[in-house]
Formats: structure tokens, sequence, C-alpha cells
């Protein structure tokens, strides 16, 4: 049967491109899954908080039940961590979704979204599959140019992203410069994606949602907590932005094991903490091992769990070091496939413990 398309942007969609799974590698080169690299995801190298795993477990007798349907209780623990108050919040499953519920919301059909080029594909993919308006700045350098990007501001903006850490590089934008983005854009609502900034070295700013009623600050469960498989996310703002996007949301959107899982977990300071070290150490193994490569540099700057893998030789590609690390037990992100404006010059890796980054050090050199 060939079903007309109501909405005709879903006509040949694009989809997002995750991180190969430890098993696929498995299965086509035969390696075993506890011997490769897993560096595509940026996922915990410990795994989930422990806190929030007997939580979830816990909580599993009552799973017949609804949820709250607009979270509660994790808004309530949330507003009690960061100092502000339930109706601050809104809660999605994943980060992700919340993404999708601020398009939805703050964006008309035609309406301009702001972003940098390259950038976490969501933001694009979300908007083109609503029928908005993408506008790219492209960063060359790897970060936010603040001045250009605040030009590109005009009377049709909607939504402005700022991601900080920046995704792919995981450079880092200072307070005055998000200032700045936030205070040229009175018109239109700046979503500053904090998915990463546990490995910042900083509390980053979620502070600034108290002072601008045009800032949404979206936060993840999926990385230093360890919860990416559980699907939770969060994002903070002044209480008059909250209404419209329980509005669009799913209404059961988050169930009662996220519910439990996320309060856990927002009290599990010492994984998160054990993680962020590991983490921080790993980045600094990891420079010093590249420092042997005469192939391949990393980008400077990184404030995240990931780093970005410039290819320095010619005579070769990103899709073709992707798959000679694939052949040997290493997992990254072509940049060619995953980001747009990377073409075929860069890699992206997660930053994992020393054995991991030497693995990835050793395969890159053993590439022909």
């Amino acid at each position: 049967m060939d079903l007309h398309l109501a909405n005709p942007n879903l006509k040949n969609p694009e989809f997002y491109v995750p991180g190969l799974p430890a098993d696929w590698v498995t299965a086509h080169y035969g390696i075993p899954a506890d011997e490769v690299a897993k560096l595509g995801s940026a996922e915990n190298p410990f795994g989930p908080s422990p806190k929030a795993v007997a939580s979830i477990t816990a909580e599993l007798d009552n799973v017949h039940m609804y949820s709250p349907w607009t979270a509660e209780p994790l808004r309530e623990t949330l507003a009690a961590k960061y100092g502000y108050t339930p109706e601050n919040f809104v809660c999605g499953s994943g980060e992700t979704e919340v993404i999708a519920l601020i398009i939805r919301a703050f964006a008309e059909p035609g309406g301009q979204v702001l972003m940098t080029r390259p950038c976490f594909p969501i933001y694009h993919l979300f908007a083109e599959a609503e029928g908005r308006q993408p506008v790219y700045i492209d960063t060359p350098t790897m970060t936010c140019e603040v001045d250009a990007y605040i030009d590109a501001i005009g009377p049709d903006t909607r939504i402005v992203f700022v991601t900080n850490p920046h995704s792919p590089s995981g450079t880092w934008l200072e307070e005055a410069d998000v200032r700045r983005i936030v205070e040229a854009a009175p018109h239109a609502l700046v979503a500053l994606d904090e998915a990463y900034v546990h490995y910042s070295d900083t509390p980053g700013y979620i502070h600034l949602a108290a002072e601008y009623d045009n800032l949404i600050v979206l936060r993840t469960f999926s990385k230093a907590f360890g919860l990416a498989g559980l699907r939770l996310g969060f994002g903070v703002a002044h209480p008059n932005l909250i209404p419209p996007l329980l509005a669009v949301k799913p209404t059961w959107n988050v169930g009662r094991l996220q519910i439990a899982g996320g309060i856990a977990a927002l009290a599990d300071d010492e994984h998160v903490d054990r993680t962020i070290t590991a983490i921080l150490e790993g980045k600094a193994h990891a420079t010093a091992r590249f420092a042997e490569l005469d192939r391949f540099r990393l980008v400077p700057g990184t404030r995240s769990n990931f780093m970005l893998i410039e290819i320095l030789d010619h005579d070769t590609d990103s899709t073709l070091v992707f798959n000679g690390l694939l052949e040997r037990g290493v997992i990254v992100k072509d940049g060619s496939v995953s980001f747009r404006g990377l073409e075929k010059r860069y890699l992206r890796s997660d930053i994992n413990l020393p054995h991991r980054m030497d693995h990835l050090v050793d395969a890159l050199a053993d590439l022909p």
C-alpha cells in the first residue's frame, strides 16, 4: 500500500548514526567482546550508578502502576539539588526527547533553528523532520565563534543551540561568551546543551537559567551517571517556558524506573567523582600517547569525555581508518558519517581508561 505522507519531510528521512556495539565487531571479526575498545558512544566505563541500580530494582514491583505524568518526584529532587523549584524543570526520555520538545514548542514550521556545523546531529535531524529550518555557522576551529554566532541571530531565529562542551570537539565556552549569546537573542530560546559538562572540571552554567527568561539548560543522565540505556534527561528554565513543553510531550514519557534511577543517581556523588577522575586520567594518558603518532593528531582543548582526531595523512581518510580500527577491535565514530561538516578528515573517539587508550593508539600506529 502506498500511503500518503502528511509530512513530506519524512519521505526520505535521514537517521542518527549511533556508535557500533561490541558484539558487532565480535560477529564480523571474531574478536571477543571484552577485548573490544568501544569508543564510539561516550558511555561510562564503570557502568551505571550502583545506587541507581539498587533503586531501580526496588521499584520493579511497582511497574504495573503509571508514573506521575510530569515525573514530579524527580523534578522535586532536581529542584533541591540545583536550587530551583519543580516548576523550573521538564524531564524527558533522554535529553534527546527534551530537544525534540523544544523544537516543536518554540519554532513554527519554517522557523529558523541556529546551530554550529558540525554539531550534535539530533538538532538538525529533528528540526528537518518537523519542517523547521536549520541555520548553520561553520566552525573550522572546532569551537563556537561567538561573534559569528551572534551575527547570525536574526529576527526569524526561533531557537539557538549552544553545546558546551562542544560536540564533536569537546571545546569550551566561558560563561561570559554564553551570556553574550543569550543576551543577543532576547526574542529566541537559547538551548544550552550541557550533556558532557561533568567532564569540564566546572559546575557548568545551570545557574544561568535563574537569570534569563529565554534560556533552557539541558542535561542528561547518560554520561557521568552511567544510565544511557535507562533514557533520562531534563531541562531547567524559567517557569513560563515549561508548560508548552509539558503540553507537547508524551503524557507518560518518563516511567517509574527512570524516576527511581534518576533520583538515586543524583545522590551518587561517589560514582560520578570516580568516573570524572578516571576520564581526566585517561585524557592525560591519551594526550601523551598521541604525541608518538605522526599521521594523526588530537584537536586540542577538549573538556569532555571524547576527543576529535584529525587525520594528517592525505593518503587515507576517515572511513578507511574507521574500518581499519574495527578490524583491530576498536570502535570510534567516522566523522564523515556521524557529523555534517567534518567530511573525511576526522574521527571522534571516547576518552576512556588508559588500557583502552593504549588499544586505540596502538591500532592507529598499526594501520598501513
